[in-house]
C-alpha cells in the first residue's frame, strides 16, 4: 500500500526520509496549499479534509496538538496510520509502539519501553527501560529519559533535556532545552534550568 504524507514542510522531510528507508513509496502528500519546496518531488494531493478511507497516512506535523486533532480525523476516518523507525535507531524488541509515531536516526529505546500513539522520538534520544511516553508527545533531539519515566500526553522535552529515573511528568508540560528533572512534575507549564524549575510568566 502506498503511503500518502500529512504535511510538508521541515519534519516531514524527516518523516519522508524515514517512510523511503523503510520501503514505502510516498504517494503524495496533503497540505493547506501546495508547497514551493519539494525536495521528495512528490504530487499534491489536496487539502485532505475528504480522505479516502483506503489510504495508508503519516501525520508528518511537529506541532503536537495539530498532529493529535489530524491524526484523529484520519483514525475517525478508518485510515491505516503507519509507524515510522529509522533503520539506525537502536529499538529493542521489548517495546510497545502506537500508531503514528516516529524514531529518528540514533534514538535508543530499551526492553520495556511503552510508547503512544503519534510520538516523535527524534535523533539521538535514549527512553531507557520501562519509560511510558504518552500520545503525541515530543522527546526532542539528545534528550534523556533514565529508566522508569513516565511522560504524560502533548508534552516537549526539550533537546539535551535528562530526566532523572523515576520520575513521572503530567501532561501538557514543556521541559526546555538542557533542563534537568530531579522530582515529579505535576502541574502543566514549561520548566527550564538544573534542576528544572516552572517558568512563571
Amino acid at each position: 500500500m502506498k503511503l500518502s504524507l500529512i504535511g510538508y514542510s521541515g519534519h516531514a522531510y524527516v518523516c519522508a526520509e524515514v517512510a523511503l528507508l523503510n520501503g514505502h513509496v510516498i504517494d503524495g502528500y496533503f497540505e493547506l496549499t501546495q508547497m514551493a519546496s519539494n525536495p521528495f518531488n512528490l504530487n499534491y494531493r489536496g487539502k485532505g479534509a475528504v480522505l479516502d478511507p483506503a489510504l495508508m497516512l503519516f501525520v508528518a506535523i511537529g506541532d503536537n496538538a495539530l498532529r493529535k486533532k489530524l491524526y484523529n480525523q484520519a483514525d475517525t476516518n478508518g485510515n491505516t496510520i503507519s509507524t515510522l523507525i529509522h533503520p539506525k535507531a537502536n529499538v529493542s524488541t521489548l517495546i510497545q509502539v502506537q500508531s503514528g509515531t516516529l524514531i529518528c536516526a540514533g534514538a535508543i529505546i530499551n526492553p520495556l519501553a511503552e510508547i503512544g500513539a503519534g510520538v516523535i522520538i527524534n535523533s539521538g534520544a535514549i527512553i531507557e527501560h520501562n519509560c511510558k511516553i504518552g500520545n503525541f508527545t515530543h522527546v526532542a533531539p539528545g534528550a534523556v529519559l533514565t529508566g522508569n519515566v513516565n511522560v504524560g500526553e502533548l508534552c516537549i522535552i526539550g533537546a539535551n533535556a535528562v530526566i532523572k529515573q523515576g520520575t513521572t511528568i503530567c501532561s501538557n508540560v514543556t521541559i526546555g532545552m538542557g533542563a534537568v528533572v530531579t522530582k515529579n512534575i505535576t502541574e502543566p507549564g514549561t520548566y527550564v534550568g538544573a534542576p528544572a524549575r516552572k517558568l512563571i510568566k
